[in-house]
């Protein structure tokens, strides 16, 4: 698994620079700055690219990784393949009515290009079709839109779930016939939910009991917390032997009800976040999913400034196709991801940077790192 993640980061870099040499309240809003004129690019096969004008658009922010690692890293790579670009960043902070205003404002400020991130990926349809008809690119960033999308950079988000799955089948184990698992999805407005919850199904159904399922509106902690509080209850606490959670952020609410009802099982994650990894290692959730973020931004910026320049995607940049819940079929990049156990922490997370081991081990955690390798 760990010689897989550095061949698929290193796969991800090569093409990455092939394409460059060839070629969740009030919302915020910032500027990436940026003036008019020409700048060399990577993009575009080396030629002058004059400056461009790109939106930004995230969906909330208590998911760690949106302000942490998405907004900065295709920041910066826009940056690297157009210098004089101008970035306009919004975040809809979970509200879908926000984020459609956004896009108008973006729009009116002469964006040309927008890497939209959808909060409610049925609502923001009407959207995607007023860029479109404004000759505007729509780039569906880790979650895929409605509409006339232009192009899609998420990652293989049913093999996501069935990895989860997988796992949580492998650490129940023998403990399978004697009792029920819980399942806490995502939200159902997120289209990337349903596909984790297709892939967990795929691997859990008729090896598990499900004792009860919720799908979590806008993958809020607390309504986990809540909802595993009352499934432990229903259920009856020594009958529960697992429980899927399909993100690391409500994995927290999760454990803190499982702490409470005095029990240790096997719980599920996804996103890779730092306090989730130190839960790995505490021996209170068993793995997450580690999704590589650089190759997902790097491609999200070059799609956006392709676009910008008016040339198509190279076929390397968007080598399947999927269709979106409105029927349009879109040019798109998904990239694998990897399982996050206590035995891969340091030749994933830390060796890529995500994190450092001093981030990881604090002295909460010392002795879990110290037995894992880590210090």
């Amino acid at each position: 698994m760990n010689n897989g993640l550095r061949r698929t980061l290193a796969a991800a870099a090569v093409v990455s620079l092939g394409l460059a040499l060839s070629s969740c309240g009030s919302a915020k809003e910032s500027s990436g700055g940026g003036s008019s004129g020409s700048a060399s690019g990577s993009a575009g096969g080396g030629s002058t690219v004059g400056a461009v004008r790109i939106g930004l658009l995230l969906p909330e922010t208590k998911t760690t990784r949106y302000e942490q690692f998405d907004r900065p890293l295709i920041e910066q790579k826009i940056k690297e393949l157009a210098p004089q670009a101008q970035i306009d960043y919004y975040n809809a902070n979970e509200n879908a009515t926000t984020q459609q205003t956004q896009v108008d404002t973006a729009l009116t400020k002469g964006d040309k290009v927008l890497i939209l991130d959808a909060v409610d990926a049925k609502s923001i349809q009407s959207s995607v079709q007023k860029a479109h008809d404004a000759g505007v690119k729509v780039i569906a960033y880790d979650r895929l839109a409605q509409g006339p999308v232009d192009a899609y950079v998420s990652f293989d988000n049913k093999k996501v779930g069935q990895l989860q799955g997988e796992a949580l089948v492998a650490a129940v184990g023998d403990k399978a016939g004697s009792g029920s698992i819980i399942m806490i999805n995502g939200s159902p407005t997120d289209p990337n939910a349903a596909d984790f919850k297709a892939g967990a199904h795929s691997a859990i159904d008729g090896k598990l009991k499900i004792g009860k399922e919720y799908d979590t509106p806008n993958w809020d902690p607390n309504n986990a917390n809540q909802e595993a509080s009352a499934a432990i209850t229903a259920i009856g606490g020594p009958n529960v032997v697992g429980v899927y959670s399909a993100n690391d952020g409500m994995a927290a609410g999760i454990a803190t009800a499982l702490k409470a009802a005095g029990l240790s099982v096997p719980l599920t994650g996804q996103d890779a976040q730092l306090d989730g990894v130190q839960r790995i290692l505490a021996g209170t959730q068993t793995m997450s999913i580690y999704k590589p973020f650089k190759p997902e931004t790097d491609i999200a910026a070059q799609m956006a400034v392709t676009f910008a320049q008016g040339k198509p995607l190279d076929a390397a940049l968007v080598p399947v196709t999927v269709t979106n819940g409105s029927g349009n079929q879109v040019p798109a990049n998904l990239i694998t991801p990897v399982v996050l156990t206590k035995d891969n922490i340091k030749t994933t997370v830390v060796a890529d940077g995500l994190y450092t081991v001093d981030q990881i081990c604090t002295p909460d955690y010392a002795d879990a790192c110290k037995a894992a390798g880590l210090q």
